[in-house]
């Protein structure tokens, strides 16, 4: 791929090239400051235009999951982001703009973008190289839309997989996470030996600091209403500019509305872990929850998002000690802070005292989707009465300009169009398909992998079989997956189909219900609804009755079952086991189904390794709990059984 063309702006004509330090002090001494906290804001793109870009100088947009253009494709993506930069460059000082988006496993917000196993699946691969390929693949997918900013990767660290972010995270083990992850880094960012100003570097965003896999079950808040959540006092007519969000973002917002409003009018959000609160000492936070970001900045990171999370009591977006004196401090991080989404309204009811805090606490760009006013106003009040210091808004500006800066996004040059072609290629997919095949974990197997090719009948049950989007699950086209979808990629049962001999029959019905002939072989594919974040909280980690019942239909349907999981975490299969005479967890595979297949009928060895402890009943749930459990694990983190013909071995020998 190479450069685009040079887009000149009215501050560049008066800069030298490279912009040096100077140089952006220069920039930051003619910026006014309604132009200073225009950096510091992010909107969504539904609602704001480029030429309210322009007209209030904002440093980013983003689009949330689901925030696609119509119709979803890469060249309306570089399109629609090109529009937000042209607007950037139209304002007084022309200062660029960074786009960012959720690209956790793949660019997967773009119809037929390569769609990776999600990261418990790249966990399982203990494969730092195969990861690295992973984010460059993703990082050319991204280019290809415009985009430079990733929002990605996680290095949460779970240590309850009842949390519903578990699946994009890459094991329980410090030590993985921060292999893995300072990997995807670098996929990202480096270019050849080249830094991040290179035209074909994306920004990575190192995320959630800090701990927020260490949050305590129960922790969460549990606010009144979903409105009080959205949009601070439940009225739209509270927003400045409001009646300007989209009927596209309404629509997702009553469908938020309906999902979870029976939650919040219980209580029972308060009954679960994401955003919760972690309640450990400072020396279990930097032995098990510091030492990916510590990797991460030695790897050349510029951006960290901070945790909707808390610590002791305080959320992260107003913790000043682990934001600006550990992580600005101690740790010398010189790049810029990101909020999460809504971030600011977590804080208080008072939007002024929460903008306050969170700005005072260090962090230096705000995730601001809907009320980017509101946001502006507040932190314009709070820098005129004093309440936030010039210097903090001068020293948050500084940050965001200097990574601009290193980009490369003052020389105007743009991702070339041509890298379009390459989108969701044969050689893309070829190495989601990689990782499918090296992802999968075998956990138990009586001699039965791999499969013969010529086996006279196949059954093949469960929707999952037939079902990319359960394949693929969250973060994919829309924040919570689309279950059901036209997803381009190869399903479970066209692999095996794909895989069996001419002489093989393949029959498949999604509940089993077979005719009176017993097959050679069965496989059973059981998934976990797609879910995202906060969906994801999860009490009961059980399959559910519907999926027991499919399992026992099917069982008495065949000679040999094979089980296959798509999960996001472990889940509790006890008392199943024995139904199985294999079984595998393929994770959430992604689009690349053929790469099961390739494992399942000998092609490819396992290799897989259990990134996660697998807990043998509930109370071995959280990970504290196992440890202090009297009863084993029902398998080891690190398990993965080999296969040969009718031989195997266990990973850990």
């Amino acid at each position: 791929m190479s450069g685009g063309p040079v887009v000149s702006f009215p501050f560049h004509r008066k800069a030298l090239e490279p912009m040096t330090p100077h140089d952006i002090d220069r920039l930051l001494g003619e910026m006014t400051l309604a132009e200073k906290v225009g950096q510091m804001t992010q909107a969504e793109k539904y609602s704001i235009t480029p030429d309210e870009v322009a007209e209030h100088g904002i440093g980013s947009v983003l689009s949330g999951a689901g925030g696609n253009p119509t119709p979803n494709t890469p060249d309306a993506w570089a399109d629609m982001v090109a529009s937000f930069e042209d607007g950037a460059l139209r304002s007084r000082l022309g200062i660029p703009l960074l786009y960012g988006v959720d690209a956790v496993h793949g660019n997967t917000n773009v119809y037929g973008a390569t769609v990776f196993p999600h990261n418990i699946g790249l966990g399982a691969t203990q494969d730092a190289d195969l990861v690295r390929r992973v984010a460059q693949v993703t990082k050319q997918e991204l280019l290809a839309t415009g985009v430079r900013w990733d929002f990605a990767p996680p290095v949460s660290v779970p240590q309850d997989i009842r949390w519903g972010r578990t699946l994009e995270a890459y094991s329980e083990d410090v030590d993985l996470v921060t292999e893995l992850g300072v990997a995807f880094l670098r996929g990202l960012q480096e270019v050849d030996g080249a830094d991040l100003s290179h035209p074909q570097a994306v920004l990575g965003c190192v995320k959630h600091f800090l701990a927020d896999g260490g949050t305590q079950w129960g922790s969460s808040g549990s606010p009144e209403t979903v409105e009080e959540i959205e949009h601070g006092d439940g009225s739209y007519g509270s927003i400045p500019g409001a009646e300007e969000i989209s009927e596209e973002r309404r629509r997702l917002l009553e469908e938020y509305e309906e999902e979870f409003g029976e939650l919040y009018r219980h209580g029972e959000w308060g009954q679960r872990i994401d955003q919760g609160d972690a309640g450990f000492d400072e020396a279990e936070l930097r032995r098990v929850h510091l030492p990916p970001y510590v990797a991460a900045l030695r790897a050349g990171a510029r951006n960290v998002m901070v945790s909707l999370s808390g610590w002791r009591g305080t959320k992260l977006h107003a913790h000043r000690y682990l934001l600006t004196d550990v992580l600005k401090g101690e740790l010398g991080f010189d790049g810029f802070l990101v909020s999460d989404w809504l971030a600011v309204e977590y804080l208080d009811p008072d939007y002024y005292k929460a903008t306050v805090m969170c700005i005072n606490a260090g962090v230096d760009m705000v995730m601001v989707p809907h009320e980017w006013r509101q946001f502006m106003e507040a932190l314009l009040r709070a820098v005129e009465t004093g309440d936030v210091a010039m210097e903090r808004v001068d020293d948050a500006v500084r940050r965001i300009l200097r990574v601009k800066a290193e980009m490369g996004l003052f020389d105007g040059v743009r991702p070339d169009r041509t890298s379009l072609a390459g989108f969701g290629s044969a050689e893309h997919r070829a190495v989601a398909r990689e990782a499918v095949a090296k992802s999968l974990v075998l956990l138990k197997n009586d001699g039965v992998l791999p499969l013969a090719r010529d086996a006279g009948l196949v059954y093949v049950a469960g929707t999952a079989a037939v079902d990319i989007g359960l394949q693929c699950g969250g973060w994919t086209i829309e924040w919570r997956g689309i279950p059901g979808g036209e997803i381009p990629g190869t399903t479970l049962l066209q692999a095996v189909a794909d895989s069996v001999s001419a002489e093989t029959e393949v029959a498949y019905d999604a509940a089993a219900s077979f005719d009176d002939r017993i097959a050679d072989v069965g496989i059973v594919v059981v998934a976990e609804p797609p879910y995202a974040e906060m969906t994801g909280d999860r009490a009961d980690l059980t399959l559910p009755p519907e999926d027991i019942e499919l399992i026992g239909r099917m069982r008495s349907k065949c000679d040999t079952l094979i089980g296959i999981l798509y999960t996001g975490r472990p889940l509790l299969v006890t008392d199943q086991l024995d139904q199985f005479d294999a079984l595998v967890t393929a994770w959430l595979p992604g689009s690349e189904g053929a790469g099961i297949t390739d494992v399942l009928f000998g092609d490819l060895p396992f290799v897989g390794k259990l990134p996660y402890s697998w807990p043998r009943t509930s109370d071995q749930v959280p990970l504290a709990a196992l440890l202090a459990n009297p009863d084993p694990p029902l398998w080891p983190r690190d398990h993965g059984l080999r296969a040969v013909g009718a031989e195997q071995e266990s990973a850990e020998n």
